[in-house]
């Protein structure tokens, strides 16, 4: 079923608290796109620049308030060398030229995942962008860069056995709060959408402690072909959807019938 983009953005039919608050995007399909064109796959991960940056200004517009895109995944290592090379050099480069307009259109950078094996300089301009940006009030933008959901819960459990070791916590008292206080964007909203561009239908590892209620959305556009249009049809998608929370969906027309 393909949802028209004015159901989105037209304000008498949908209010903003329909409208999902986190949004999480893996961004699937750049180096297929570029085969597609008997183009090298890395031209198909800097054309994707250009989709994140529509993806940005959609969610400005719509007003959500957080975006977590899937850059660099803690197996995308495994991808041959130039690219993986490339990959790098084209982070470092979006991270030099376009903080300074996130900055101007208020946007918060936050870069999420395992950095230490990023080169030194690719640490220090994260860094300057977390700094620049750290005050902003619009849009949150995270960037899963050398990120997996595994990585992240094990990052939480290391902290709880720390705080299990100095004897500031006592392991029956371990909640599922306590966790996630430790889970990357504990300040945030969990993703309400999880969107997966290119065809594939999995997760990949990716905020598998986030995300487990969240509604996933899976398109065969391939990232850099993912515009305004194809966003919109995702978002239309999500707010026609009944989310229940493990209730049943009487309860649900219930609870919004006495708000």
């Amino acid at each position: 079923m393909e949802y028209s983009i004015f159901m989105v953005l037209n304000a008498d039919k949908i209010s903003q608290q329909c409208l999902p608050k986190h949004v999480a995007i893996i961004m699937d399909g750049n180096g297929r796109w570029a085969q597609a064109k008997n183009r090298p796959r890395v031209y198909g991960h800097k054309k994707g620049v250009d989709a994140v940056r529509h993806s940005v200004q959609f969610c400005t517009k719509l007003k959500i308030e957080s975006l977590t895109l899937f850059a660099f995944s803690s197996e995308n290592w495994h991808r041959p060398e130039d690219e993986v090379s490339t990959l790098m050099e084209l982070f470092l480069y979006v991270l030099s030229k376009e903080v300074k307009k996130l900055h101007k259109n208020n946007v918060k950078l936050t870069i999420i995942g395992d950095l230490s094996r990023f080169s030194e300089a690719l640490r220090s301009k994260v860094d300057a962008a977390h700094q620049l940006t750290a005050n902003n009030t619009g849009l949150q933008l995270n960037v899963a860069a050398n990120y997996g959901g595994r990585w992240d819960m094990t990052n939480a459990a290391k902290q709880i056995a720390k705080q299990v070791a100095a004897g500031a916590l006592n392991p029956d008292d371990i909640t599922e709060q306590d966790i996630a206080a430790h889970m990357s964007m504990h300040d945030q909203a969990e993703p309400d959408l999880l969107i997966r561009t290119g065809g594939d239908l999995r997760i990949s590892n990716f905020l598998l402690w986030q995300a487990a209620y969240a509604e996933l959305y899976f398109t065969d556009t391939l990232w850099p072909d993912f515009n305004e249009a194809a966003f919109a049809d995702a978002i239309a998608c999500y707010v026609a959807r009944e989310r229940r929370f493990g209730c049943t969906g009487e309860q649900i027309k219930q609870l919004l019938a006495e708000t």
